[in-house]
């Protein structure tokens, strides 16, 4: 066999190799806030039975630049009636180790870790003034799916009101709720939905300063419409939440903010 022939061969052999090797193939993995993420809310709590805590927007110009603080003070708020829970969201989050729950549907429980931010979703035709995220109008057509038997589990659709589903009545958006005048989606297990593990958690309006949510997280109407008009799509904003410790644990290696 002539040299020129051996040479042929091992070429064809790398080129296959590297075809078909997972490693030359597979994207790197996530391990932390993505560079190009501009706008970080980071909310603590005090503990993971605490339903109380506070939030604050940051920003930064570019990937480089530090961290400022969008307002002069943090925003206070209230989460799941139970305290949090680890979600499922961007990072992956240690679930079942150290006694600590993961969030099920109807714990209430917030889910704790980092989120994307979906849809803003509200009563009125358009937006409130100033703000720029994406708006979909609520209608009576309009439902959010939390039966996890239900092909579309923590799923927004929209329905025939002329031959309306048998569920129609339990998963309907609009339900004349002062609370969910704006609801801003924090998405959790929505990459994809899996059933029993939480849905519908939502940035919306408290129904009083000490009536925590049943995993949502909620504050007063001014300081929800604050926060909204502060949101820049540009910026891709993210949304991480964690008890106090977990958070100063979680700065360097999710790359994240001070804590608010």
């Amino acid at each position: 066999m002539s040299a020129k022939t051996v040479s042929r061969r091992a070429f064809l052999s790398l080129a296959a190799a590297s075809l078909i090797s997972p490693a030359a193939a597979a994207p790197p993995p996530v391990t932390g806030l993505p560079p190009n993420v501009l706008q970080v809310i980071a909310g603590t709590a005090d503990s993971w039975d605490s339903n109380r805590g506070r939030i604050q927007l940051f920003e930064r110009a570019s990937a480089s630049a530090p961290w400022q603080p969008a307002f002069p003070k943090p925003i206070p708020v209230l989460f799941g009636r139970n305290g949090l829970a680890w979600g499922n969201g961007c990072l992956p989050v240690p679930h079942g180790q150290n006694g600590i729950p993961s969030k099920r549907e109807k714990d209430r429980r917030a889910p704790a870790g980092l989120f994307r931010l979906g849809t803003l979703y509200g009563d009125a035709p358009n937006a409130p003034k100033g703000v720029r995220w994406p708006w979909h109008q609520v209608t009576a057509r309009d439902c959010w799916i939390d039966d996890p038997s239900n092909p579309s589990y923590n799923r927004h659709v929209t329905v025939d009101l002329a031959n309306p589903p048998p569920w129609y009545e339990k998963q309907k958006m609009r339900l004349g709720d002062f609370a969910y005048e704006f609801l801003l989606e924090i998405r959790h297990n929505s990459d994809p939905p899996v059933p029993g593990h939480g849905s519908a958690i939502f940035f919306h309006i408290r129904r009083g300063p000490d009536k925590p949510s049943a995993g949502c997280t909620t504050m007063a109407r001014p300081d929800l419409l604050r926060l909204l008009a502060r949101l820049n799509p540009a910026a891709r904003p993210h949304y991480v939440l964690l008890p106090k410790a977990e958070y100063a644990a979680r700065i360097a290696p999710w790359r994240l903010p001070p804590p608010p």
